[in-house]
């Protein structure tokens, strides 16, 4: 039963890849077919590209980034859309700011249709540190399309929806103000051209909500019906929430961006660290709830807003179903004692396992998975805090009488901390951690199937695909074959990092490095 749920609730079928995990389960699993597995991104080259794309195999084009990408690749209507940062942006126009820069593409040549450049964020610098400067790692959230409409949360914590078709069709929307969005605060306005976004409208968080961000706000935007539902990045500064009832998840109007609702601002008052997960959607036995991994290191269910909510003041707050907390007992409080999630960070606790990994507290980063009545969900930790014990939940929602009732089916301890979303076919789970390994576990029971050591850092996910399993890591982008069987089918070195993950539409693979996007199609030059 379990394989037949899965199958109907993997994201992706044989097609486009319009948003952040393919659908709004957020599975990481493509029903597409042919996707080679392996290729070779061509040798090294001194120049912009820094490969010759001549000497590429099972390559149909390669396209240079910024200097950072950690925005996922997604594919709708001919487009390929991704985030990067405007390090080495080719436009004399425009001189770098450490923003961001989210690039059209066309899907088969990779040839620039259009983009849309964010200048850094420009605040108060007696607020803050310049730790702050974090935010500025370009365009860290993977595009949302729906029909036209592109939705993304920019490297300044904006939400803007975009017009497809960019400013080729002329400047459309309520919003004007292209020419002076695009340049840093003060400077000359630079009048937006056919190779422009086109911003129909935008909401900033930070100063419309308020929220404090921490590190990058990364929310990749979660449409339902006729409404958003987005991540407000809300975290902390110097180890303390800056704004402690501030929202965590927030509901707008799509054609607008008007603030619908919002939750209580009890997640950000326990938030650890910062907030990073993409809400997902769950079918329940009662309707439908928007799965929000927090901060606080629980995943909560809300009831979804009415389709015909309008905005009113003050906000409406929205209805929570269920909470589970997907921290295990031991992870919080060693007894009656809490264990300070700062102290451990700054090195002046211990609070370690017989494994001699560090237990403490963890925030939920990736994006919670829905596969038929069940939530699959990782904890983890910023990178820079290390390795550290880690857990990866299955929660079960049921119907009952007065709501959803939601519990913990199962919980796998033997990972460690995860920045990861899990991918879930064919009655197996793939979990990445940041440490290096890759587990494959059970469905139905939780309990480890296989694991892999890629003996590499992993800020990216598992990504499934035509029986084969794509993660990339600091050193190396790893393949394995699908199955209750491991075998490795490639390593193959990019050049740099790969912290995003990768997608499959239309018999293409797109992977994207730290400085490239490779369209990866099976060409017969390679084989396992």
């Amino acid at each position: 039963m379990l394989v037949a749920v899965t199958w109907c609730a993997a994201a992706g079928h044989a097609a486009d890849w319009p948003q952040w995990g393919g659908g709004q389960q957020r599975n990481l699993v493509s029903r597409e077919t042919g996707i080679p597995a392996a290729f070779h991104p061509g040798k090294k080259k001194r120049d912009r590209l820094g490969f010759d794309p001549a000497t590429a195999k099972n390559v149909r084009w390669m396209v240079r980034l910024g200097s950072e990408n950690y925005s996922g690749p997604v594919v709708a209507r001919g487009r390929v859309f991704i985030g990067t940062n405007d390090e080495d942006l080719d436009d004399p126009r425009f001189r770098p700011t450490r923003g961001g820069v989210l690039m059209c593409l066309d899907e088969q040549t990779g040839v620039l249709v259009w983009r849309l450049v964010v200048p850094r964020l420009e605040i108060d610098r007696s607020l803050v540190s310049e730790d702050f400067d974090d935010m500025n790692l370009g365009i860290c959230s993977t595009a949302t399309v729906d029909g036209g409409f592109v939705y993304l949360v920019t490297n300044r914590c904006e939400v803007v929806c975009l017009d497809v078709d960019g400013m080729a069709d002329g400047n459309d929307g309520p919003f004007r103000e292209e020419a002076t969005f695009s340049v840093p605060a003060g400077a000359a306005p630079v009048l937006p051209g056919p190779h422009d976004a086109d911003i129909l409208w935008r909401l900033d968080m930070i100063r419309d909500l308020p929220v404090f961000p921490h590190d990058a706000a990364n929310c990749s935007v979660l449409v339902v019906g006729p409404h958003l539902y987005v991540c407000t990045a809300n975290g902390v500064y110097d180890g303390k929430v800056v704004l402690p009832t501030a929202a965590s998840l927030i509901v707008l109007d799509k054609q607008t961006g008007k603030l619908l609702a919002r939750d209580d601002g009890t997640i950000s008052a326990d938030v650890f660290h910062g907030q990073w997960s993409s809400p997902s959607i769950l079918d329940s036995p009662r309707g439908q709830r928007v799965i929000f991994g927090g901060g606080d290191g629980r995943c909560h269910g809300f009831v979804p807003l009415a389709r015909d909510a309008r905005p009113r003041s003050p906000t409406p707050i929205l209805d929570r179903d269920w909470v589970i907390d997907c921290n295990p007992p031991g992870y919080r409080a060693r007894g009656d004692i809490a264990i300070d999630y700062w102290a451990l960070v700054r090195g002046k606790a211990t609070s370690i396992d017989d494994t001699g990994l560090v237990v403490s507290p963890n925030e939920i980063i990736g994006s919670p998975v829905v596969v038929g009545n069940r939530v699959y969900v990782a904890i983890g930790q910023d990178p820079v805090h290390g390795p550290g014990r880690g857990a990866l939940s299955c929660i079960t929602v049921d119907g009952a009488e007065d709501g959803a009732e939601a519990r913990c089916l199962w919980r796998y301890t033997g990972i460690g901390r995860a920045l990861s979303t899990v991918a879930v076919d064919d009655g197996l789970v793939y979990a990445a951690e940041y440490a290096g390994k890759l587990h494959c576990l059970d469905a139905d029971s939780g309990e480890l199937v296989w694991f892999h050591d890629t003996q590499d850092e992993i800020w990216s996910s598992p990504f499934v695909v035509d029986g084969k399993v794509y993660i990339g890591g600091r050193t190396s982008f790893t393949v394995l074959s699908t199955g209750r069987r491991k075998r490795t089918l490639a390593q193959i070195k990019l050049g740099s990092p790969v912290w995003s993950i990768p997608c499959a539409a239309n018999k293409t693979l797109f992977v994207a490095s730290q400085r490239n996007l490779w369209a990866v199609e099976e060409q017969g030059e390679m084989r396992p």
